[in-house]
């Protein structure tokens, strides 16, 4: 008798999948070299602006609620939408600063060429949030989990930037992005209803910092 082979089922639910494919998207062990871009902050900790884990939350919570955040969620969410033009435009409009635009586009570009080269998807370089947006649309993965695990990623970045930085351990890492996290679903709420022309940014240290790091000497990001 010959052996017997097991039938394997796959019992993801389309909801699995797509936050396994997301999660895969943005780890930091996904090809764009986020490790490398610091949105300004080293420039923060250059000027004294974040010292310590409370700083650094405050630093944070302006540019989750204020900032490049919320904006970008909302380009995103036109992107998926299929304004991929309008919302290039529009992020791009957006950037405060040379260095805020080398970073969006250096990495979307990236992500664009690792989507093509080993998912097959048919995305073109862009602005980080419009390729990510396009993706999750050519997937028909949800906006709203594309967003939440979106601005997971961007926080987690921000903070292990910090972490490289200024004295802020790994468990202060970890608290610090929990506090975060319960304030991103109505950052996240408000965003995907914001119509792209009532786009706004106030997060004005922030986008300063980003302005002045071009010239900070030595530096270890290249934003």
């Amino acid at each position: 008798m010959g052996m017997i082979t097991p039938m394997i089922t796959d019992t993801r639910t389309p909801m699995t999948t797509d936050a396994l494919t997301l999660a895969q998207w943005l780890s930091p062990a996904f090809p764009i070299s986020a490790f490398a871009y610091s949105h300004g902050l080293e420039q923060a900790v250059a000027m004294g602006d974040v010292t310590d884990g409370r700083t650094l939350t405050v630093w944070l919570e302006d540019v989750l609620h204020h900032g490049s955040i919320p904006v970008d969620v909302a380009v995103m969410a036109a992107s998926h939408r299929g304004d991929r033009d309008v919302a290039q435009e529009q992020v791009i409009a957006m950037a405060a600063s040379a260095e805020r635009v080398f970073e969006t586009l250096t990495q979307g570009a990236a992500f664009a060429r690792t989507l093509r080269d080993a998912f097959a998807l048919e995305v073109a370089d862009a602005a980080y949030p419009v390729v990510l947006g396009q993706a999750a649309s050519a997937r028909s993965i949800d906006l709203k989990l594309t967003a939440t695990l979106y601005v997971q990623s961007v926080l987690t970045n921000l903070i292990q930037a910090a972490q490289r930085l200024a004295p802020i351990g790994q468990t202060d890492g970890q608290r610090i992005l929990i506090t975060l996290m319960g304030q991103v679903d109505p950052v996240v709420d408000r965003a995907l209803d914001t119509a792209l022309d009532d786009l706004s940014s106030s997060a004005f240290l922030s986008d300063i910092r980003a302005m002045q790091h071009e010239t900070l000497q030595p530096r270890i990001f290249r934003t």
